[in-house]
């Protein structure tokens, strides 16, 4: 047979070897372990964690622990607690959660990376939105305090309208503890930002808090909203913080549990604002404090306890000519400085 006829027949093996480069030799078992990496960074699910059955694992539903991500980030009692495992068990559960997810020490460089999904929502007011280095910052807890009327529910009805500019989907969640919430001061604002009141409005999940252990109980539900019905929850707004709190412990003698139940309080709106990238807006009562003799004597209610938990703090106070002026008294990367403004019926102007 001729060499010409060997080439088209496929059942005949030519002397001459197939010369395969040892590039295309290395790409072969990279690809494989490519496949087999990708598996193995694959995260776990509740079942792969030690002492996790079919009943612990539904206990843990039932509880609203919807990943390995919410065990990694409970504490020992309140696991024991919801899953009624013993105190090593649950301690294993934490523990593999954890490592499983990698929540050790990382570099400067890759926190640097997850800042790059944080994002601004602007209030309208360019003076206001410098002071907050671009706007409200997602992943975060921002206390605005002041007597009334300085402003910090129309900041609120601000916050719930411009989440929606740039993302129609973006959901804000208003937990009302004084009444505050007024649908036809949305639709205002919704005008005035040049969006559908009716959609907006449709975006806008309320709920009325009447004491405070339901305010907690309608804070841990927010994400049901976002693990059960697929929210995309961008702004939680708790308006106020403290007025439950205030009416319903008087008196020094419960000032201790007061402070400890604000505390499991901050600690579950600073959670839900870190692992699901929300922008977290309580608004804070004030008090005078008696002992001061000079200057401003108005201080936020909550003590140190709201004060820690707080990313960024607002001190707002009623300016000259109807204005409201902003002071940014605590950030973590900004430095002191206020603005001023008016509320004006389709939203924040300038001075």
């Amino acid at each position: 047979m001729t060499a010409e006829a060997a080439k088209h027949d496929d059942s005949i093996v030519v002397g001459v070897p197939t010369i395969v480069s040892e590039e295309e030799v290395e790409k072969r078992p990279k690809a494989k372990k490519m496949e087999s990496k990708d598996k193995q960074e694959k995260e776990p699910d509740i079942y792969d964690l030690p002492g996790v059955g079919a009943a612990t694992a539904e206990r843990l539903k039932e509880a609203g622990y919807d990943g390995v991500m919410s065990i990694a980030a409970s504490s020992l009692g309140k696991l024991v607690e919801d899953s009624g495992v013993s105190e090593a068990v649950a301690r294993k559960m934490i523990n593999a959660a954890r490592d499983s997810l990698k929540m050790g020490f990382v570099s400067g460089e890759e926190v640097l990376a997850k800042r790059e999904k944080v994002k601004k929502i602007s209030t309208g007011s360019e003076t206001f939105d410098t002071l907050l280095g671009g706007g409200f910052e997602t992943g975060s807890i921002v206390e605005c305090f002041g007597e009334f009327g300085s402003g910090k529910t129309q900041v609120g009805h601000l916050l719930a309208v411009n989440c929606q500019k740039h993302e129609p989907s973006a959901v804000a969640v208003y937990i009302d503890t004084e009444n505050t919430f007024r649908p036809e001061r949305i639709k205002q604002l919704a005008e005035g930002a040049g969006l559908d009141p009716d959609q907006v409005l449709k975006n806008i999940k309320v709920a009325k808090a009447y004491n405070s252990d339901h305010q907690m109980l309608l804070a841990e539900k927010v994400k049901d909203l976002i693990s059960n019905d697929k929210l995309d929850v961008r702004v939680v707004i708790v308006d106020s913080l403290t007025a439950h709190f205030r009416a319903e412990f008087i008196g020094r003698g419960t000032l201790a549990e007061r402070q400890q139940k604000i505390n499991k309080h901050m600690h579950t709106l600073l959670k839900l604002a870190d692992v699901h990238n929300v922008c977290v807006y309580v608004t804070n009562q004030v008090q005078a404090d008696p002992a001061q003799f000079f200057g401003d004597p108005t201080k936020a209610v909550g003590g140190h306890i709201v004060a820690h938990a707080s990313t960024f703090r607002i001190y707002l106070r009623k300016g000259k000519k109807g204005s409201r002026v902003a002071k940014l008294i605590d950030a973590p990367n900004l430095p002191d400085g206020e603005c001023n403004f008016f509320v004006e019926t389709g939203g924040l102007k300038d001075v």
